[in-house]
């Protein structure tokens, strides 16, 4: 059973960090590109960064040079360093994970909540 486990949301106000964290299970870790994805009220679910298993990563341009993210293959876990916040960050935040093989699943996890205040 796939599982993705988000943490480490919360409130925060503009200019300051958070720094989110997802637990993966039941997948390939090291076979399978991670993200995290944030859907904001109202609005489309959008990438903001993505990392491969050799760790190229890809981000929105909204949060270059604020966000890091990260993987840890021994812990299964991939983290989202955010800094400089801004109120439009807030959103609520999903772990993702795909298969490098033709026709991978999408695998998501159930969110979590960012809010930002200014």
């Amino acid at each position: 059973q796939v599982q993705l486990v988000e943490s480490g949301g919360g409130l925060v106000q503009a200019g300051g960090s958070l720094r989110l964290y997802c637990a993966a299970s039941g997948i390939e870790f090291e076979r399978n590109v991670m993200a995290w994805y944030r859907q904001a009220p109202g609005k489309q679910r959008d990438l903001v960064a993505q990392i491969t298993p050799g760790s190229s990563t890809n981000y929105a341009d909204s949060v270059k040079g604020r966000f890091t993210i990260s993987r840890d293959h021994a812990k299964m876990t991939v983290e989202l360093q955010m800094d400089y916040l801004k109120p439009e960050d807030t959103a609520v935040y999903y772990c993702s994970a795909r298969g490098i093989w033709r026709g991978a699943e999408d695998y998501w996890g159930e969110g979590i909540l960012v809010t930002v205040s200014s």
